[in-house]
């Protein structure tokens, strides 16, 4: 690409930036936005040529791009400069109603009780332990707080990757990030004496301890951040040994330890195949063996108790069955189904506790746990109170145990640590995350509703609002949406919100194809060829709550992050009228690009998502949709991006491009907001305190774009 050598042409109005103050009711727009220097540069695919002006703002090492950011930083700041009291009003809110010095529930775990505490004004958690008793001295195991410090200063981003305690409970392993492109360097600490080890390896992405206590295995990135090499290292100074390189670049390698500790799993695999390799934990030292090869769109993946492995398997089950085989002889001839497949009602999780099998799976859009008595081969379904819930596996360290630990939540109850007796059905409730200042969930409301899409396919759609809202054309609604890579969306409460629902909001996700809502089946009619339809259901949800009366679309907002900003520029394209304001955070809208770029993070592993550009027909396929290839000269509602420097997974050019290509061809006056954060990641801010500030933020731009409050307020 061409250096750049004039700073002024780059951002030609960052010079006449200025703070105005001003009593208006509204965001002040008195402001020049930056202009973006054009270079262009032509792309020539299947006989097409895209001529794109803003290639060359993928060069964060050029000073000119990092000033391009910072104007944009400015110009953003300059515009929302009138909401800073409503800003400052929200993070009131939102602070005020979190227990900011509080403790988690402790996980009993080979006699000591492990569990973070927060302190009042400090970012991170505390990760700590008792043994025995919760009664004993507490021993800080890491403390973000004060070791995350340079020259007496908190570093600007800080993330702790894995953390794996030794089974003998002597020695820590904890991975750190300091920039948020998601480089964890592994670090050990000695528990006994609290000093720090001297080993340390680089871009390290998991950890697995062998029962010795001694051997450690973990798994390290190439160029493109995807794991593929496993390592085997005693800790005595030995050399490292390469125990399984995975060559195929649209495959990952993971490592796991088995619910009774006695097995490590490598498993390999892709979006759509896998396969596992095993050693006994007790024999580090032994050389990987499989289970069963791999098969084109054949995912497995395995677990031990008992002396029997147990098989999550989808081979002529799309949305998974269990099957066991004794370990001593795992050929597949050997296997034997324990629960079979039911269509719609996707398996997504097993675990083993005192001779039951937890099974967690999602139908009809809503998650259910199944616990199988394997003595009995009895089976039952645990209740919950609500229709629309997320229930989350909670640590259930001892396979032993006969209590399941699992956190539930919903729009509107806090999230909750559950106990569930096994033999008696009985449940009790541990913790409830504290909401101070007097919230309520009997004031509020949760439906699902279904939306119909242009093909007839019925699309789960769940609002949540405060029972004195009344719903009409004059009611702010927020509609979100992810729907990409089978991941459901799930019912969870985030106090921030009520920041937003005690003013009259309506909240709505939409679990549109693409997402993992409603089975294997839901995923695979939302990507590749079929991407389309992730977009056009959004849009029929929203046409839907307008139709029903709930909101209008003058009075509606969008919100999506990384694939769901794809799903945010995709939809602004095709329906801009659709809303009168956007919020996307670091969004996926430069694909075709990004996809023909195999160094890139995620690239190939994804082409069995999105398709890959350089085949014909699944250029076609993103070249329909693809946000930045298809912006035009129309207007657009009101928008605010966000995106952080050192974002690994969606890198901050996508939306940097995206927003200087839409300033030249908006035909509105309505805001483009564009906010770099330069010391984070994909995530944003890594501290608590920085992340409510963000969110008063955003939700300032959202009240005063649609009018609920004003900016002077």
């Amino acid at each position: 690409m061409p250096k750049l050598t004039m700073l002024s042409p780059l951002i030609l109005a960052a010079g006449v930036l200025s703070i105005i103050s001003s009593t208006k009711a509204e965001l002040d727009m008195k402001a020049t936005p930056p202009s973006a220097m054009k270079i262009p540069r032509i792309r020539t695919l299947h006989g097409e040529k895209f001529v794109d002006d803003y290639f060359y703002l993928n060069d964060k090492k050029n000073p000119e791009v990092i000033n391009y950011l910072n104007a944009e930083n400015k110009y953003a700041n300059t515009v929302l400069a009138p909401t800073k009291a409503l800003q400052a009003k929200l993070y009131k809110e939102i602070v005020g109603r979190i227990k900011e010095t509080d403790l988690e529930v402790p996980v009993l775990d080979r006699g000591y009780h492990y569990y973070s505490r927060t302190v009042k004004g400090k970012q991170y958690p505390i990760r700590c332990r008792r043994k025995g008793t919760m009664k004993a001295p507490e021993e800080i195991l890491l403390d973000l707080n004060t070791m995350g410090k340079d020259k007496g200063k908190l570093k600007a981003f800080l993330s702790v990757g894995t953390f794996a305690v030794s089974d003998d409970g002597n020695l820590l392993a904890y991975s750190l990030d300091t920039s948020g492109f998601r480089e964890y360097e592994l670090y050990f600490k000695d528990l006994k004496s609290g000093k720090q080890m001297k080993q340390r390896f680089g871009k390290v992405q998991q950890v697995a301890w062998s029962s010795d206590s001694r051997t450690v295995f973990y798994v390290t990135e190439d160029k493109a951040k995807r794991s593929y090499r496993v390592w085997r290292r005693r800790l005595d100074g030995a050399k490292a040994e390469l125990i399984y390189e995975e060559k195929d670049a649209l495959y990952n390698v993971y490592i796991n330890r088995s619910a009774d500790r006695k097995v490590l799993f490598l498993t390999s695999g892709s979006s759509e195949t896998s396969e596992v390799r095993f050693i006994s934990s007790s024999s580090p030292e032994d050389k990987p063996k499989l289970i069963a090869a791999r098969k084109t769109d054949r995912e497995y993946y395995v677990d031990h108790a008992g002396g029997i492995f147990y098989i999550r398997d989808n081979r002529d089950a799309k949305d998974f069955k269990v099957m066991r085989a004794p370990a001593s002889d795992f050929r597949e001839a050997n296997w034997t189904e324990l629960v079979p497949e039911v269509r719609g009602a996707k398996i997504e999780q097993m675990l083993f506790l005192s001779s039951h099998l937890v099974l967690f799976r999602r139908e009809s859009a809503v998650p259910k746990i199944l616990v199988t008595n394997l003595k009995s081969g009895k089976s039952h379904s645990v209740k919950m109170p609500e229709a629309i819930y997320s229930v989350f596996e909670g640590g259930n360290p001892d396979s032993a145990s006969k209590k399941l630990r699992f956190t539930y939540m919903s729009y509107t109850t806090p999230a909750s640590v559950m106990e569930y007796d096994l033999a008696s059905h009985k449940k009790t409730l541990l913790k409830r995350e504290d909401v101070r200042g007097g919230y309520d969930p009997a004031k509020y409301k949760s439906e699902l509703l279904w939306a119909t899409a242009k093909d007839g396919t019925r699309i789960p759609l769940a609002i949540t609002y405060k029972k004195t809202t009344k719903p009409g054309p004059n009611t702010p609604l927020r509609l979100d949406g992810y729907g990409s890579y089978g991941i459901p969306s799930s019912p969870t409460f985030g106090s921030p919100r009520l920041s937003l629902l005690d003013r009259g909001f309506i909240i709505a996700e939409a679990y549109v194809r693409g997402g993992g809502e409603m089975g294997e089946e839901w995923h695979d009619q939302g990507k590749m060829k079929h991407k389309m339809n992730t977009f056009t259901d959004f849009i029929a949800c929203a046409d839907f709550l307008v139709e029903k009366g709930y909101s209008s679309h003058e009075k509606m907002c969008m919100e999506g992050g990384s694939a769901g900003g794809l799903l945010m520029g995709a939809v602004l394209n095709l329906r801009p009228d659709l809303v009168k304001a956007a919020l996307l955070y670091v969004p996926f809208v430069d694909v075709i690009n990004t996809m023909l770029d195999e160094s890139l993070p995620l690239t190939v592993g994804e082409f069995l998502e999105w398709g890959n550009p350089k085949v014909k027909e699944q250029y076609e396929w993103i070249a329909e949709y693809s946000p930045y290839d298809n912006l035009e000269d129309k207007s657009y509602p009101a928008m605010l991006v966000r995106t952080s420097l050192n974002d690994s997974q969606v890198l901050f050019h996508e939306p940097a491009k995206y927003v200087a290509k839409m300033r030249t061809m908006r035909a509105d006056p309505n805001p483009l907001l564009f906010l770099c954060n330069m010391n984070a990641g994909h995530g944003g801010s890594s501290g608590r305190y920085d992340k409510y500030k963000e969110t008063a933020t955003d939700y300032a731009f959202l009240l005063t774009t649609l009018g609920v409050e004003k900016a002077t307020r």
